[in-house]
């Protein structure tokens, strides 16, 4: 393992609580994204779920006011950082106007997915932004960096949505050898202890996605938190079925759609198209067929994002103490 100094960028530096809530589809919004920073980790959100284009316009003004607003107002409790989830692959015709709507606003993280580009890279620098890029294995992690990223979003095993099959140990082991920048472990987080333990292992942050769906200010439907807080791990099914890349769906939604979620056969992954997270099975995915990763068993109520962040933050003290105690 390696054990040079680590590196984090000053904007990274300003999260109160080591937590990324991670970009969800349709679901994420501005309303979320504010919540999360104001209690102290990174709130974020996809470009894409901003509909239409001209949408993102006013949902970054609205984010940077109200963070604004809250620091004026918290000096000694100021927000964590938001950031913009963007898709970089080439079917995503908006990604110049989105990076150009980034960069007037100077959002200050950028989470790149599903390619890495050197040019996007290089215009988050610019204005003074950082870079985290997700990746499914050590490969793409070198690709990322070598084009300028500085930092990596492991996307391990049992991870909501577009998941790999790769352990988090597995994964952070590999990554930790040769990077010292920052890593976000993302992968079955649902708790305060799991938070520790993704440092432990040599994360500087958790990713956390499926927990903020079961929140009041997340853009989901009440049928879909509350089956969050009723399921476990047990009941999530990884197919490639509904977007032609493999991720992780809840069991109950497959079955309200009218279909088997034991036998879902493969799907054509050339069919995917990146701006919409749809392929050519795709009628139903993200709005009926639920994505959500394997962690959820720690999830049992629907809460405001302010109310689970403040649970992560107990747990992950009382974590830490049996640690020491012991």
């Amino acid at each position: 393992m390696n054990t040079r100094q680590r590196y984090l960028p000053p904007v990274l530096q300003k999260i109160r609580f080591p937590v990324i809530g991670s970009p969800l589809f349709i679901i994420s919004n501005p309303k979320l994204v504010i919540a999360q920073c104001k209690a102290g980790v990174v709130g974020s959100m996809p470009a894409l779920n901003a509909r239409p284009a001209s949408q993102l316009d006013e949902w970054l003004a609205e984010i940077t006011e109200a963070l604004a607003a809250h620091d004026a107002a918290n000096p000694d409790n100021p927000a964590a950082p938001f950031a913009i989830n963007q898709i970089v692959h080439k079917s995503n015709d908006r990604l110049e106007h989105d990076m150009a709507l980034c960069a007037k606003y100077k959002v200050p993280i950028i989470i790149t997915s599903l390619g890495a580009r050197e040019d996007v890279n290089q215009g988050v620098h610019n204005w003074g932004g950082v870079v985290m890029h997700d990746v499914i294995n050590n490969v793409f992690a070198h690709k990322a960096i070598e084009k300028g990223a500085d930092g990596l979003i492991p996307v391990a095993a049992g991870a909501g949505g577009h998941a790999s099959v790769k352990s988090p140990f597995a994964m952070v082991q590999e990554i930790r050898e040769w990077f010292d920048g920052p890593v976000a472990l993302s992968g079955s987080i649902a708790s305060g202890g799991a938070v520790l333990a993704a440092q432990a292992m040599g994360a500087d942050f958790a990713y956390i996605g499926s927990a903020f769906i079961a929140t009041d200010e997340a853009r989901a439907v009440d049928g879909y938190k509350q089956m969050i807080t009723e399921s476990n791990s047990d009941d999530i099914v990884y197919s490639n079925f509904y977007t032609g890349i493999h991720g992780n769906y809840l069991k109950g939604s497959i079955k309200n759609a009218g279909m088997d979620p034991d036998h879902l056969p493969e799907s054509d992954p050339s069919k995917m198209n990146f701006s919409t997270g749809e392929g050519a099975n795709a009628a139903k995915a993200w709005k009926d067929i639920w994505g959500c990763g394997q962690g959820i068993g720690a999830i049992r109520e629907v809460v405001p994002a302010a109310d689970l962040v403040a649970r992560f933050q107990r747990e992950y003290a009382e974590a830490k103490a049996r640690i020491c105690g012991g």
